[in-house]
């Protein structure tokens, strides 16, 4: 997801820069006026965080609505419906503030020491205590009175080691907790990564079946796919779609990036013949279940859109077939583990998930969603009535473990230096399981997550997910952050953050007021920056960041500085971030060396596709412009000849080739792809869509049933399915690889 919009126009660092208007010396505006920082509303919508005015895309200063501000403040539980509201909101927010002796989180970097100004008196009679994650004490720390404020300054030893602990501060008989995040200030480079770059595929892991499958891509062909990714391409990751939760049955959400929980995986990924149990299966049992695979396994051979629910009723009650058929002693000691140490989250997700089954989709005529918590008495009875389906959700997590796991070693076994990048959406359904088990960890009031219009998506996006409420976040040390972060490293060798400046802010959507009329609210980036740093630091892999759009300045070099790197996309890559199509591109040699740098994204057409304008004809289609289609295409082809001029200058195509891009697309394809390896940045991404000559789009932004988003399956530019076992030897696919090995050009 991109948001081309990053720039406050009160803040470029973080802090109000500039108060003047400057229209009446005809420059064009930037910051507000003194008249507006002033008004109560404003006032208070800064101290609770949110962003009052920011810079469009093209350079424009545009001030948050009253109607926007007032309803997403509301959706942080902060009255300002009126003046006299506003007045009573300002009072209690300062009180708080008054009464708090320490910070809820305290960010610490490890090798330098950490200063806490406690709010009491320096006459006070304090304690304090550190304990650590492990469970025992820290007692370098010191307490000396600041002459200044008059309060007590706790400075915390650079030693600290790494990890989560809890200071405990109490003031004459008063105590006050903090969670302290103890992070490197800086995401190491792996070694061989720093040794020299490193290069990669990225895909639609459920687009790529093979005749095992069952109508979609399953961990079973990523396990595939990784291996001959690295013996046959020598390729060192591979990127894919999220792989968080999904629902328990149809209808299921096609998109990976609305998940219902990000704790979790999607189990529909499963591959039933690849559970140890199948093959111990009394015969007339997988004769059953084979009966359910052979139902769905012809769909693997069609390039027409998957029918992921077709293939989750065949392949569900496989596994419950191979699930009722139970464990020897090792294996089921092996799943109480996985519960253990699953916590209670896995519990209620599970809870959720039966609720779904027995009551219903909790959209639509059910209100169960609503009407029920978790701790609700009817809702405990359903679980002591189905504690068999309850328990054959929790199983399918840890097969889903399991079988992501298996991809990840062999991936490593194989050679590949990082081995499996997942992808971190943005967020989760408003009607899914962190949002019911777990609503204190959202905004409410229905507020979603989005970004206002841009060049790409001229209607602006509203992803239908809601926003972590931050000030939850703060107040439990990032817990449920860490959690999700921490089981996403235990199935890959890196992480890739979609829309990473939603670490720092992300636009809220009061419900029914549409994307355009948002507002930002900022987030503890240092916190979530810090928790990043140590899981991946612990797991010995990177995290990178999709920074494309109109990112600050500072937000970048601040995810720099942590050793997060950023994104680069050749189709987006302008001379001085030019947002306009038609401006000349970047020469390689200027990309960021700290960044993973690709062609496309899967927000676009493949590059055949984009090469042959097919974003421009689907828009048309699905009415998607604002603008008449003759200007839309016209920038289209401006966009086209800049990046013709750019791999003409380089000497990566002749003219006569830029002069016939029709006849020359895999020609140019792989001269696009050969000025990426140009670049001196980290990492480098090819896409296997571009591989193997596909056309089609994955997904168009701004749709949701009216195009077949997220259910399109691999096919050659000739619309033939490309099989898993398949991919690595066409080739068209060689060829790529070449050009990422450097040996061709």
């Amino acid at each position: 997801m991109t948001d081309a919009y990053g720039n406050d126009a009160a803040t470029s660092t973080g802090t109000i820069a500039d108060t003047t208007n400057n229209a009446a010396s005809g420059a064009p505006q930037r910051a507000e006026s003194t008249e507006r920082l002033a008004r109560p509303l404003i006032k208070l919508a800064k101290a609770c965080g949110l962003a009052t005015s920011f810079i469009d895309q093209l350079g424009t200063y545009t001030e948050i609505s009253d109607a926007a501000l007032v309803a997403v403040l509301k959706a942080l539980d902060v009255d300002a419906s009126s003046d006299e509201a506003i007045v009573r909101s300002m009072t209690q927010l300062e009180v708080e503030n008054s009464k708090r002796l320490l910070p809820s989180t305290i960010v610490a970097t490890t090798g330098k020491p950490t200063g806490i100004t406690l709010n009491c008196s320096s006459d006070a009679d304090i304690t304090a205590s550190i304990e650590l994650e492990d469970g025992t004490a820290f007692g370098h720390f010191a307490l000396l009175p600041n002459l200044n404020s008059g309060k007590p300054d706790l400075t915390i030893a650079p030693d600290l080691p790494m990890g989560y602990h809890t200071l405990t501060v109490t003031v004459d008989g008063r105590e006050g907790k903090a969670a302290i995040i103890a992070a490197p200030a800086r995401i190491p480079v792996p070694e061989a990564v720093a040794e020299h770059q490193r290069w990669g595929w990225m895909t639609q892991m459920y687009s790529v079946r093979s005749r095992e499958s069952w109508g979609i891509g399953d961990y079973s062909d990523l396990k595939r796919l990784l291996a001959d990714a690295a013996e046959k391409s020598k390729a060192d990751f591979m990127l894919i779609n999220p792989i968080h939760a999904g629902a328990p049955i149809p209808p299921l959400e096609p998109s990976p990036y609305l998940p219902e929980s990000r704790r979790f995986l999607n189990v529909t990924y499963i591959r039933p013949q690849d559970i140890p149990e199948y093959a111990t299966l009394p015969a007339d049992v997988r004769a059953q279940v084979d009966a359910l695979h052979d139902s769905v396994a012809a769909r693997n051979d069609e390039s027409t859109p998957m029918d992921i629910n077709a293939a989750w009723e065949a392949k569900r009650p496989a596994l419950r077939l191979i699930f009722e058929a139970g464990r020897n002693n090792k294996r089921e000691l092996e799943f109480e583990h996985f519960k253990t140490t699953a916590g209670p989250d896995l519990d209620s997700f599970a809870t959720w998930c039966l609720c779904f089954e027995v009551w219903g989709a909790p959209w639509g005529e059910n209100r169960w969603f609503f009407e029920k918590t978790i701790d609700d008495p009817a809702v405990r009875q359903l679980v002591e009535e189905h504690h068999d389906l309850f328990e054959f959700n929790r199983w399918l997590q840890w097969i889903a473990a399991e079988q992501v796991n298996d991809a990840q070693h062999t991936a490593l076994d194989h050679g590949m230096t990082l081995g499996l990048m997942q992808d971190m959406a943005v967020g989760v359904h408003g009607l899914g399981a962190d949002a019911w088990a777990n609503p204190e960890r959202f905004a409410s009031g229905g507020v979603t997550v989005g970004c206002p219009p841009d060049f790409y998506n001229q209607q602006g996006q509203d992803w239908g997910q809601p926003p972590f409420n931050p000030r939850y976040l703060e107040a439990t040390g990032y817990q449920v952050y860490r959690e999700m972060v921490h089981s996403m490293y235990e199935h890959a060798g890196a992480v890739r953050i979609d829309h990473v400046l939603g670490l720092f802010r992300l636009w809220w959507i009061p419900q029914g007021l549409g994307a355009r009329n948002g507002a930002y609210v900022m987030y503890n980036h240092e916190a979530m920056l810090g928790v990043l740093a140590i899981e991946a630091t612990r797991a010995g892999g990177m995290v990178i960041g999709e920074d494309l759009g109109t990112v600050p300045d500072y937000v970048r070099r601040i995810l720099a500085d942590h050793g997060v790197l950023g994104t680069d996309v050749e189709w987006f890559n302008r001379v001085d971030d030019s947002p306009n199509a038609g401006d000349p591109y970047r020469a390689p040699q200027e990309y960021r060396k700290q960044a993973l740098a690709s062609v496309t994204t899967h927000d676009l057409p493949p590059t055949a596709g984009y090469l042959n304008f097919e974003h421009v004809k689907l828009r048309e289609e699905l009415h998607l412009l604002s603008e008449p289609v003759e200007v839309f295409a016209a920038s289209a082809m401006a966009e086209r000849t800049a990046m013709m001029n750019r791999l003409v200058e380089g000497g990566y195509i002749t003219q006569a080739v830029a002069d016939d891009v029709e006849g020359h697309v895999q020609e140019i394809v792989e001269a696009m792809h050969a000025m990426l390896t140009d670049t001196p940045s980290l990492l480098l991404q090819a896409a296997l869509v571009d591989g193997v000559g596909e056309c089609r789009s994955q997904n168009q932004p701004g749709t949701s049933s009216e195009y077949s988003n997220w259910r399109v399956p691999l096919a050659d530019g000739e619309g033939h399915v490309v099989h898993t076992d398949e991919v690595f030897d066409l080739p068209r696919v060689q060829s790529l690889s070449a050009v990422m090995r450097r040996e061709k050009r």
